[in-house]
């Protein structure tokens, strides 16, 4: 089964419990005004968590999964045919400039990313399934985790 876009739902226990631990992460974002709070998850092919983060951890404005990217680098940790968990949509541009998260993911030759929810259209107009896709990466979302995944962002979200 799809989502109204056509993204395949996965239904896997591990994408599950994955997609938990990573609404753990984005609930630890503090809120800013023009920016996600969000949660990610790195899993390696063996399983091993290589790397978890939320946005703003670390400095220089970071996003979630920019933040366990860097923490699995930093620890030497192999990303090639990895599963990236994120609450939302990794990130197709950056209003900051930095490098956008779909870019960092696609370096990192990451296979499979697993999504909570699609970037909102609130801040800029997301197309990070869609990059990820033209480089064969697979994307999933889970389904029924939206409504938690999006509650970290009501700051943003109710300005509507």
């Amino acid at each position: 089964m799809n989502d109204p876009h056509g993204t395949p739902y996965t239904n896997n226990a591990s994408d599950l419990k994955y997609m938990k631990e990573s609404i753990q992460e984005a609930n630890k974002s503090i809120p800013a005004p023009l920016a996600y709070c969000v949660g990610a998850v790195l899993v390696g092919v063996n399983g091993e968590v290589l790397g978890r983060g939320f946005s703003r951890e670390l400095e220089g404005n970071t996003h979630a999964e920019e933040c366990a990217l860097a923490k699995a680098e930093q620890d030497g940790k192999n990303t090639e045919g990895a599963t990236m968990y994120s609450t939302m949509e990794p990130c197709s541009r950056r209003l900051s400039g930095n490098r956008s998260c779909t870019s960092r993911i696609i370096e990192a030759k990451i296979k499979r990313v697993v999504i909570g929810a699609r970037e909102p259209p609130d801040l800029v107009n997301c197309e990070g399934i869609s990059l990820l896709e033209k480089e064969g990466i697979q994307v999933f979302i889970v389904p029924e985790v939206e409504e938690e995944c999006l509650k970290p962002n009501q700051h943003i979200l109710k300005k509507q």
